[in-house]
Parts: C-alpha cells; structure tokens; sequence
C-alpha cells in the first residue's frame, strides 16, 4: 500500500499543527467579518471548464469523472469558481457578501516542495465592492494572518488592466495580451532569455520583444516610472493603481506591499488587481498565497455577461505555510494533562478527567496498566506538563496529587486547585 503520488495522510502532532494554522486563520477571517461557506467538492464539468473559468489553462491538471448517469464531472480545482457559483445560484444574497472557505482542492500537476495534488486551500472573498477599500482589506488581512503565523511576507501587486496599456502601448495586439502577459509573469524564474525565446515563438517581432525583455529587466521598476515611460497616467488601469497604491500608503501597508508591473497570475478571469504572498528572506520559492479581482465570472455565470459583480479574492497557501513553519515548536492551543490512575481507581480518574475537561482542559486519561514511570515517560515525551495521580488515598480524602513535570514539583490539591494551577500556568 502507498499513497497516490502527492497526496498525505495528516496525524499527531503534525495534524495538530495545521489544525493550529487553521484556527488562526479562521480567527482572522472571523475578525474581519467573513461568513463561512462550504461549497461542492463535485462540479459540472461543464462549469469548471467554460472560458470564464480558466478553460483550457486548467483543462490538463483537472481531475475529471464520469458517474452512474453518464454525467461528466469534475473535482474542484480552486474555492473561487465554486464561491461564484453559489454567489449566482443564490441571487437574494445582500451584497456585499463576504464568505471564507477552507477545504480540499484537486491538481493533477507536477509535485514540488510546497506543492501536491490533493491540497487545503483557505479562501476569502468580497462581492459587491468596485472600490479599492476590497483589495487593502483583504491585504490587511493578509498582513495580520502572517503576522500571528510570524512568517515575514512580501505582497507583490499589479494591475492587470494596467499591464494590457503597458503592451498595448508596446504594440501587442489584443488577442496576444494574455499569452504575453503569462510569458512576462514567469520572468523571475525563467530568466529574460527565455522570456525572449518564448514571445518570439508567439510571433512577437524581434524589436517588441527586446523592447518587453528591457522593461523586465529593469532594476525593480516604479509604477511611476513604467507608467511615464509610456504616458499611461490617465488611463482606466493606471487610476486604480494610483487609487489603491494611496490606499496601501495610508495604511502604512507599503512595508510589506510591493509594486511589480509584470505579475498577471496565471488564470485569465482576472480583471483588475492581482497580487501574490511570498516569503520575504527569499529563502522559500513557492508563493505562500495569491488573489485578486475578478468581475465578470458571476455575471458570465448567471447569463448576464454585460451585467458586473465586483469580486475581489484571497488564497492562503496552506502547504506552503506548513512548509515555512517546519521544524516550529508551535504553542500547545490549550492547556494538557494525562490522569493516571492508581491501583484500582479507575472510576475516580474517568471523574476527575471529566471535571478537567469540562473547564476547558485537554486531558488523556491513561488506560494502559502500565507502570507510573512509564507514564510519567510517555507525558514527557509527548509534551504533556501536568501528570494527575489518583489512588485509594487520594480519591477518600478528595484529592488529586498533581505532578508538574516541567518544574519537577508535586502538590496535593482538590478538583478545583487541580483546574485552577493547570489553566494559570505560564
């Protein structure tokens, strides 16, 4: 027996771990008042496939099924086409809507560090705003989760409105915007002699191409100065850049937020903003979370293409994140013991762990039989500070002897001392 090549079983203390990761992010999103949804892990396929979607970017890596019926399905690739869905079946929804969701997502795609098959995705979207206030709240967002995960971040951010003026003002025609833009995007991993190889290979001129090959190889270019280079100011993508860049000033975001005139993301349905989360010592490579707006899905979805749903979206890599964290001692989430029982006080140490856990303290009873010193061993090695000892003895005289085995002590105390040591240690 083996597991499918990128997919893992999760348990123990690393399962503990993500489930750690996972509140934390929830306590965020909860912060920020986003509802949380559940969507469908099974689609139509016809729905995750259509051009608003990602059409045929998606098609190679989609995990794709027929049932019973003859019906063509297909698993989930990403929470935001399911969220659109629900947002367009469900049209009495007051907007604006703000939702999270945290579930499985399915690639067939290339197994990397920080990147399987069978993944956690933690999604956060708006809809029903057009102004830039969605994309710096959710930036904010993002800037508290990391925070509290103590992971330093750069938040790199485009406009993809602004990178089609930037190649229309290059001489890139309409229908090639996007295949250029995918090109541009790999810049930073492929080098810009690939970058050349690959827009001449699109038909790109050899003088539009050493043109784009310049601007990437500019030494970390200004919105400002791509912008002035080509007098784009004035046009519809350069004013949301300016509108959101005040907004990331004003909110003191522009430590962490930084300007890169060539990132597009790979999926073709966004329309506006787009940024990426990465660590900021450079030392892992894979993006740690990504998002941005996407206007026109919902209404393409509800038969209403003329008709926009301002939509802006973050995701929150989970594998990536546990990879930066591996190796983290991470806090216990709550205070812990294990109650052994002495002798024949089995019935007592079932109450005692009873009243610890009614007062909110994670609590292992031991059921083993073996000797103390083996359970003393077992809590030591598995982090466990507080050992309760129940005998005779103890359980007639209302007692419980608790052992602190970071500090080597031991004190005979009722239920109630008992609760209070173990929740007000430090």
């Amino acid at each position: 027996m083996q597991n499918v090549k990128g997919t893992n079983d999760y348990f123990g203390q690393e399962q503990a771990a993500r489930k750690q990761v996972r509140s934390a992010l929830e306590d965020v999103f909860g912060l920020y008042d986003f509802e949380e949804m559940d969507s469908a892990i099974l689609n139509e396929l016809e729905l995750l496939t259509s051009k608003y979607a990602g059409g045929d970017e998606i098609l190679k890596e989609m995990y794709q099924l027929t049932d019973q019926g003859k019906r063509s399905l297909g698993l989930r690739y990403d929470l935001t086409i399911p969220f659109a869905k629900v947002v367009a079946l469900n049209p009495g929804i007051e907007l604006p809507f703000k939702r999270y969701e945290i579930g499985k997502v399915f690639r067939d795609g290339p197994v990397k560090r920080g990147r399987l098959r069978e993944f956690l995705q933690c999604d956060a979207d708006v809809v029903g705003v057009a102004g830039p206030e969605a994309e710096a709240e959710l930036m904010q967002l993002a800037a508290e989760a990391f925070r509290r995960l103590d992971i330093p971040v750069t938040l790199k951010w485009n406009n993809r409105r602004f990178l089609g003026e930037v190649l229309g003002a290059v001489g890139i025609l309409p229908d090639f915007k996007h295949s250029v833009m995918l090109t541009l995007d790999k810049a930073a991993k492929i080098g810009s002699a690939e970058v050349g190889r690959e827009l001449l290979g699109k038909g790109l001129d050899e003088e539009t191409a050493s043109e784009l090959i310049a601007l990437i190889e500019l030494d970390d270019p200004t919105f400002e100065q791509v912008a002035g280079k080509y007098e784009l100011l004035g046009q519809p993508g350069a004013l949301e850049v300016i509108a959101l860049q005040d907004l990331i000033q004003e909110l003191r975001l522009d430590g962490i937020c930084r300007f890169d005139p060539f990132l597009s993301r790979g999926l073709s349905f966004y329309t506006g903003t787009v940024y990426e989360i990465f660590d900021a010592s450079g030392a892992f490579g894979s993006s740690l979370g990504g998002g941005g707006r996407y206007d026109a899905i919902i209404g393409e979805l509800v038969g209403e293409a003329d008709i926009r749903y301002p939509t802006v979206g973050l995701s929150f890599g989970m594998e990536s994140i546990m990879e930066m964290l591996r190796g983290r001692s991470l806090t216990p989430a709550m205070p812990s013991a294990m109650v052994v029982p002495i002798g024949d006080s089995m019935p007592d140490a079932l109450k005692a762990a009873a009243a610890l856990r009614n007062r909110g303290i994670r609590t292992r009873v031991e059921v083993t039989g073996r000797k103390l010193r083996k359970s003393l061993a077992s809590a030591s090695s598995k982090g466990i500070r507080f050992v309760v000892l129940i005998g005779e003895t103890e359980a007639a005289a209302e007692k419980l002897l608790v052992k602190d085995m970071n500090e080597t002590t031991e004190v005979l105390v009722d239920i109630e001392e008992a609760i209070e040591l173990i929740r007000r240690a430090p």
